[in-house]
């Protein structure tokens, strides 16, 4: 788990970001250091929950095992996922994401709505690390 990137679990799942007090612009992943606006002479920083929900920007299927420093366990088969580029209904910010397990890109279509929800990115017998997914509405695969 990434600190401070999300919080909340089922319906209050949130990833969180931050806005510029003086422009408005809002980050994610979070910024905690300055306004990432070229154009903003910079202003506080206040954390932010995004939108829970968005449309599919776009999606792709990542089929191969990518390189380091992607960590994988090289004796396990490769598990192909979903990756969907959702832009949030009120920020209308692009965030990318694993789909849930079993969405495939034959499930998604540019526009359709999802929601983000909490998912696993890896556990071993004493750690899981959390992340998000996306779930297409109305599916509970």
């Amino acid at each position: 788990m990434v600190e401070g990137w999300f919080t909340g679990d089922g319906d209050d799942f949130r990833l969180l970001g931050t806005r510029c007090a003086a422009c408005a612009s809002v980050f994610f992943p979070r910024e905690d250091a300055h306004c990432r606006n070229p154009l903003c002479p910079g202003g506080t920083l206040e954390e932010m929950p995004l939108s829970p929900r968005g449309r599919v920007w776009s999606y792709t299927d990542s089929r191969y095992r990518p390189p380091s420093p992607y960590v994988t366990d090289p004796e396990l088969p490769w598990e192909p996922y979903t990756l969907i580029a959702v832009e949030l209904d009120a920020e209308r910010i692009v965030v990318l994401g694993q789909a849930v397990p079993g969405i495939t890109v034959a499930d998604l279509a540019v526009g359709m709505e999802v929601r983000v929800v909490p998912g696993v990115l890896d556990e071993d017998a004493e750690t899981t690390w959390t992340t998000w997914h996306w779930r297409p509405t109305g599916v509970e695969a």
